[in-house]
């Protein structure tokens, strides 16, 4: 499968042309925490084993765990360092969901299986599963993913899209040996350039993380930044409401130009449509962009607009006939 993503506004540009684009294609939230104050020695020097404790203590009480916990360049270098921890065998990822996931362990030697039923994943060396899903927002139940993580040799949940729902988060089970939790900071934090993300869960696993991602994985800034965030909780509080508002807002606006709601989470939604494709590119004639998939000629996702010139935007566009 190809590792397609969002967020290509280069490509957007190339199709469509120049001009005020809204970027639509990805589930990053629009209206991101804003940035405290960097001191000068977290860009001048190197981060400090300091600063990198004042993060993860930050991000331990922010998601309700003491599991040892490591902090990467986002979730996806963990996602990319997880392939090269155990023998090489078989890998189990429950499907369709992010493709980094298999892509990864296939780049590392294993054997890949998508598979489409949470129950397919029963009996594997490693399962992979993404909780929200993207991109369809499939939810599984924490115990349910208990009971599955028993009978495997390595459960990873990838909870990239969970900080709106922290009820479905495993983070505070993470400690149980085999089990490990990938969480995104900059989704729900609005700040993807930031580069920060954390795995947490089995020891013995975050140990070899660590060791395989160096001494200084996360920059000096990073590390202040998150850990401002991270300790916000009033602003979570917030923002995912804002969110879940937003989402039913989406619906509304999509269900009136006559797409169906095939699923999502707070912070991106999926629409089934007659032509994603056509979709895709009515959009972009607004300069709207947004993600389809190379395995459905149907489904098209949105992101969240952000300050309501974007949502009248969008609106203008759906009022329109594709």
């Amino acid at each position: 499968m190809a590792r397609d993503h969002g967020g290509d506004l280069d490509r957007a540009r190339a199709h469509y042309g120049e001009g005020e684009w809204i970027d639509l294609s990805t589930g990053i939230n629009p209206l991101p925490y804003p940035l405290p104050p960097i001191t000068a020695h977290s860009w001048a020097a190197l981060p400090t084993a300091s600063a990198r404790a004042a993060l993860l203590q930050a991000a331990a009480a922010a998601y309700g765990t003491q599991a040892p916990m490591v902090a990467l360049a986002g979730a996806q270098a963990a996602i990319q360092l997880m392939p090269l921890i155990g023998k090489r065998g078989r890998v189990r990822v429950l499907s369709p969901t992010y493709n980094e996931h298999a892509a990864s362990y296939r780049a590392a030697g294993w054997q890949v299986e998508a598979v489409p039923r949470v129950e397919d994943l029963a009996g594997a060396q490693v399962a992979v599963l993404v909780n929200p899903n993207n991109p369809d927002g499939r939810i599984v139940a924490p115990q349910e993913l208990l009971a599955l993580h028993e009978t495997v040799g390595l459960l990873v949940v990838d909870e990239s899209f969970v900080d709106p729902l922290p009820h479905l988060s495993l983070a505070p089970y993470a400690g149980r040996k085999g089990l490990i939790v990938l969480r995104s900071f900059g989704k729900f934090y609005g700040l993807a350039g930031v580069r920060l993300g954390f795995a947490l869960g089995d020891g013995a696993i975050i140990e070899q993380l660590s060791t395989l991602a160096g001494p200084w994985p996360v920059a000096g800034p990073a590390l202040e930044i998150g850990a401002a965030a991270l300790a916000d909780s009033p602003w979570a509080s917030h923002t995912s409401a804002r969110l879940m508002n937003d989402a039913q807002r989406m619906d509304r606006l999509a269900l009136a130009h006559g797409w169906t709601l095939a699923g999502g989470t707070p912070l991106f939604r999926l629409y089934d449509t007659p032509d994603a494709a056509a979709a895709q590119h009515h959009l972009a004639r607004h300069h709207l962009w947004s993600r389809i998939f190379p395995w459905s000629p149907r489904l098209i996702r949105l992101g969240l607009p952000g300050m309501e010139p974007q949502w009248q935007r969008l609106a203008t566009a759906l009022g329109e006939k594709s």
